[in-house]
C-alpha cells in the first residue's frame, strides 16, 4: 500500500509542479522565485539530515559529486525558470519527458554503455518527430515561445549531463545527502545570481506566487525527492520510469483546465509521439535486460 501511495504521490508531484514554476514567477521574476525555493528547500533538506542525524561526507569523490548534483539543481533549474514565462506550463513536463533519451545517449557516449539499441534509435526519431511538432505549435505563438522551448531543453540537457556524471564519480553517497550537498553549492550561487542581476525584493507578491514558491521549496524539492529515492529502493528502474509517461498528460489537461493553456491538435500530437518515444526506450530496456 505504501509503494502505491508513493507512486501516486510522486506523479502528482510531477504534474503539478510546472504549472507551479509558472506561477511562481508571475509578478516575483524568475530569480527570485528560483532562489526562494532552492533556499526553502536547503533548510527543509538540512532539518531532514538533522532528525536523520546523517552526516554529509567531504571527501574528493563527495566534493564531485555534489558539485555533479549542482549542476542540475542550478544549471537546469535555473534554465527551466527562465523559460516558463514563455511556454504553456504543460510543455515543460512534455519536454523534459525526453530527459531519459538524452541520458541513454550521453550514458552511451561517456560511460561506453550499450543504449544505441535499434529500438532506443526508433524512440529518438520518435522523440525528435514529436519535439519537431511542438517547435511548430511554439510558431504559430510567437518568438518568445520557441526561445522557451530551447529553454526547457537546455534545462534537460543539464540534467542528463548531471544523471550522467554522478554515476561516473560512482561516489556512493547516499541521496539525501547528494541533493543537500548540491544545494549548499548553489544556494549562494543563486542568491548571487539574483543580487547582480534583479536585487529588487518584489513589491507585490501575489498569495498564489508566494505559495507555489513555499510548495515547490517544501514539498516537490524535499518530499517529492524522499520518495521518488523510496521507489527507487522498492521497484524496478523501469517501472519508475513510468512516471515520465503519465505526468505529462496530467501537467498538459491540468495546465488547460487550471490555467487556461492552449491544448491544440499539434500540441496533442508532439506529446503523443514524445510518449511513443518513451515507450520505445523503456520496453527496449526491458527486452535488452531480460536477454
Amino acid at each position: 500500500m505504501r509503494i502505491y501511495l508513493a507512486y501516486i504521490s510522486i506523479v502528482l508531484l510531477w504534474a503539478t509542479t510546472p504549472l507551479a514554476i509558472k506561477w511562481s514567477t508571475e509578478g516575483t521574476g524568475f530569480l527570485f522565485a528560483a532562489a526562494g525555493r532552492m533556499t526553502i528547500g536547503l533548510a527543509c533538506l538540512l532539518l531532514m539530515l538533522a532528525l536523520s542525524r546523517q552526516r554529509l561526507a567531504w571527501h574528493r569523490k563527495a566534493l564531485q559529486t555534489y558539485l555533479a548534483v549542482a549542476v542540475q539543481i542550478y544549471g537546469s533549474m535555473l534554465a527551466v525558470y527562465w523559460a516558463a514565462p514563455f511556454i504553456p506550463s504543460g510543455w515543460i513536463s512534455v519536454i523534459f519527458g525526453l530527459s531519459p533519451l538524452m541520458t541513454a545517449l550521453l550514458a552511451a557516449i561517456w560511460l561506453g554503455e550499450r543504449s544505441l539499441t535499434p529500438g532506443n534509435l526508433l524512440a529518438y526519431v520518435l522523440g525528435i518527430s514529436g519535439l519537431w511538432i511542438m517547435f511548430g505549435s511554439a510558431m504559430q505563438l510567437g518568438h518568445n515561445a520557441v526561445l522557451g522551448i530551447v529553454g526547457v531543453l537546455v534545462s534537460t540537457f543539464l540534467q542528463a549531463i548531471s544523471s550522467v556524471w554522478v554515476k561516473r564519480i560512482a561516489g556512493k553517497i547516499p541521496a539525501l545527502s547528494q541533493v543537500t550537498g548540491g544545494l549548499l553549492l548553489s544556494v549562494p550561487v543563486y542568491l548571487i545570481t539574483w543580487a547582480l542581476l534583479d536585487g529588487h525584493w518584489p513589491a507585490d507578491i501575489s498569495s498564489i506566487g508566494l505559495a507555489s514558491i513555499v510548495y515547490l521549496g517544501m514539498i516537490a524539492t524535499t518530499v517529492g525527492f524522499v520518495l521518488y529515492y523510496y521507489l527507487l529502493i522498492h521497484q524496478s528502474a523501469t517501472r519508475v520510469a513510468l512516471i515520465t509517461l503519465i505526468s505529462p498528460v496530467m501537467a498538459l489537461l491540468l495546465g488547460h483546465a487550471v490555467n487556461h493553456e492552449p491544448l491544440t491538435i499539434k500540441v496533442v500530437a508532439g506529446t503523443l509521439l514524445i510518449l511513443c518515444a518513451l515507450l520505445a526506450h523503456t520496453f527496449s530496456g526491458r527486452l535488452n535486460s531480460s536477454k
